[in-house]
């Protein structure tokens, strides 16, 4: 894991790195690189790995909503902090899915219990799943998985990548998925909610419609609720 800290007061950012490298001690984990940055310019210029960032909105140059932007475009995982003392601009940082807003001046207790749902959807997202083929096994994480589709007597495992015929049945993928991410919406399908686009009470549009699954009518009301809930949690 790699953390990035961007933000004009360096104050604030010596107190985000101590809050975290405590935390880290406190539950007896190593310390992951945590990079700090006084403007978004220095940031985007960091060609390395970028899983979690600290984002200040008002800053000179090039404010946090472009560095928030352009960081979505280059991995629409990134998970993003704002951290701001301008409630006016969250609707802006909202259109580029930050996962939570952190006001200043920090709160601690606030501070880590976000971090810690942070933490747990970055597990999911990089939770490595092994697909078993004839050919071979291919390992990658979940979020790469849009669905798992039954079609005749083969289990279809769609990916961003490209689509693998397992050797497992659905029920064995119900059963390694993370469930906070996957729904079995049909007998023949279980979907991840990461990549739906939209959907009504039959069908449900991936992956910018690139996809398609049935949605059975009597889970219509299950799927949505989970749904809605799974957007909270990426809040």
């Amino acid at each position: 894991m790699r953390i990035l800290l961007c933000d004009d007061d360096t104050l604030v950012l010596e107190q985000l790195k101590k809050l975290l490298e405590h935390f880290f001690e406190n539950v007896h984990v190593k310390i992951p690189e945590i990079v700090s940055y006084t403007s978004g310019e220095e940031l985007l210029k960091d060609k390395e790995q970028k899983d979690i960032v600290f984002l200040d909105i008002e800053m000179p140059g090039v404010d946090g909503i472009y560095v928030g932007n352009e960081l979505k475009a280059e991995n629409r995982n990134v998970i993003i902090f704002v951290v701001t003392s301008y409630s006016e601009y969250l609707d802006e940082a909202m259109k580029f899915h930050v996962f939570r807003y952190i006001s200043k001046p920090l709160d601690e207790q606030r501070v880590l219990r976000n971090f810690k749902d942070a933490l747990v959807c970055y597990n999911t997202m990089t939770k490595e799943i092994p697909i078993e083929t004839h050919e071979g096994i291919y390992t990658m994480p979940s979020s790469y998985i849009i669905a798992i589709e039954a079609s005749g007597r083969k289990v279809v495992v769609h990916t961003i990548k490209r689509d693998y015929i397992s050797v497992h049945n659905l029920n064995y993928w119900l059963e390694i998925l993370p469930k906070n991410n996957f729904f079995q919406t049909h007998r023949s399908y279980i979907i991840n909610f990461e990549h739906v686009t939209e959907f009504d009470h039959t069908v449900i549009h991936m992956f910018q419609g690139n996809y398609t699954a049935y949605l059975t009518r009597r889970k219509y009301t299950a799927f949505k609720n989970a749904y809605l809930l799974y957007l909270e949690s990426m809040r």
